[in-house]
């Protein structure tokens, strides 16, 4: 069973697997995952699949990192992995493991002390790519001897069957998830890395609020500037918005919170003073059909 461990504690040497059925959490993982590379001087590498490298740089420049100088300088290089690599003129998983040795030796050359490379392997769901994709967690394994790659194969719940998705857990040492404060099919709260803050979706009210105000307490220990994303939350009641915000009166002048909500937790918000807050920055976005 592989080892869990929150994004920000993957390090050089790591082969960890993603596996998601919330698009934006897993985007938000992926964008920690970029950020955090970039930061470390590293060379850092997107195979996407079921999202267009175009669309790519959208989503990690709304989620606190710039693209854009990374990309112009060869240090994030975003690509599309699909046919080119699974195909059978590059030898199917043996030509994966070709191009992901390459890449790893060209990070050398370049100067940069280690290679991040995120993977989504929705690939492996096309016709006769199953075997493909066991060969190719199996082989890969001998890329991580010196401790320079490290490497996160990004599964779909939805796309994957169990028997596929339990191979890939027993085979990546590490799993990345979420720091998660409530599960449960009305309510999922959670850390969310980049930018740094918490995730609330589904219906909150006064009997979670304790678990809301944990993670609001420790984002305020850890983040410099706190996010709070409420995007796809459904309902809060009045004593949920008067948690959010005392935390962000708790904040000195020098730092923010930034709430992304929907039209009712903005209402109730305003209600409840968030207007009165010089920390506060509501930032309300369209109600989704």
């Amino acid at each position: 069973m592989a080892d869990t461990a929150t994004v920000d504690r993957l390090a050089a040497g790591d082969h960890a697997c993603l596996t998601f059925s919330d698009a934006d959490e897993r985007m938000d993982l992926v964008a920690a995952f970029v950020r955090d590379g970039l930061r470390r001087g590293q060379k850092v590498v997107c195979w996407t699949d079921s999202v267009a490298p175009d669309r790519l740089v959208g989503e990690l420049a709304a989620r606190s990192v710039r693209p854009g100088a990374a990309l112009r300088r060869g240090q994030l290089v975003l690509a599309t992995i699909g046919d080119p690599l699974a195909g059978p003129h590059r030898n199917g998983a043996a030509g994966m493991v070709e191009v992901l040795a390459g890449e790893l030796a060209r990070a050398g050359r370049e100067g940069y002390p280690g290679l991040r490379v995120t993977a989504d392997m929705c690939w492996a769901t096309r016709p006769s790519a199953a075997d493909e994709l066991l060969a190719f967690e199996t082989e890969v394994a001998g890329l991580f001897a010196d401790g320079r790659l490290c490497l996160i194969c990004q599964y779909d719940r939805d796309r994957f069957d169990g028997v596929t998705l339990a191979f890939a857990a027993k085979a990546h040492p590490r799993a990345v998830a979420a720091q998660v404060y409530h599960d449960h099919p009305l309510l999922r709260i959670c850390r969310q890395y980049s930018p740094p803050g918490i995730r609330v979706a589904g219906e909150l009210d006064y009997r979670h609020q304790d678990v809301l105000e944990q993670a609001l307490a420790e984002s305020l220990r850890l983040d410099r500037h706190m996010h709070v994303n409420l995007s796809r939350l459904d309902y809060i009641d009045g004593s949920c918005a008067g948690a959010i915000v005392q935390t962000a009166l708790r904040l000195p002048p020098s730092r923010r919170m930034t709430v992304t909500c929907r039209r009712l937790a903005a209402t109730v918000l305003d209600l409840v003073g968030a207007g009165n807050v010089p920390q506060l920055r509501v930032q309300r976005i369209h109600d989704q059909p």
